[in-house]
């Protein structure tokens, strides 16, 4: 896969862990959750934090498919509320450039 769209759409993971992510989605701080799971890098953009956040994220489902002693049920979570997170912050970032170049109309 090699459009965020696609990656995004074809996403697939138990109901428990997206009804959890969901739960803590309104707790994700971008300043302080974004530098804990990425280990201190700083992304260039949020397209580029996204796809790592993505990477983590299937690297950790695979430790939980494969029955890994080094999966944590928590980070997955985490690294779920951030991609969550990231994805709604782009779309409203990319709705409101379509809107800035009069692609689009605002929402009344």
């Amino acid at each position: 896969m090699t459009d965020l769209p696609s990656a995004l759409a074809t996403l697939r993971r138990p109901r428990l862990l997206i009804s959890a992510a969901r739960y803590g989605l309104p707790e994700y701080r971008r300043e302080r959750d974004l530098a804990r799971l990425l280990q201190g890098s700083r992304p260039t953009s949020s397209m580029d934090a996204l796809w790592r956040l993505m990477d983590l994220e299937e690297e950790t489902d695979q430790l939980r498919r494969s029955g890994s002693a080094r999966y944590a049920v928590g980070k997955h979570i985490e690294l779920l509320i951030a991609v969550m997170a990231e994805a709604k912050m782009l779309t409203a970032m990319r709705r409101e450039e379509r809107v800035d170049n009069g692609l689009e109309k605002k929402a009344a």
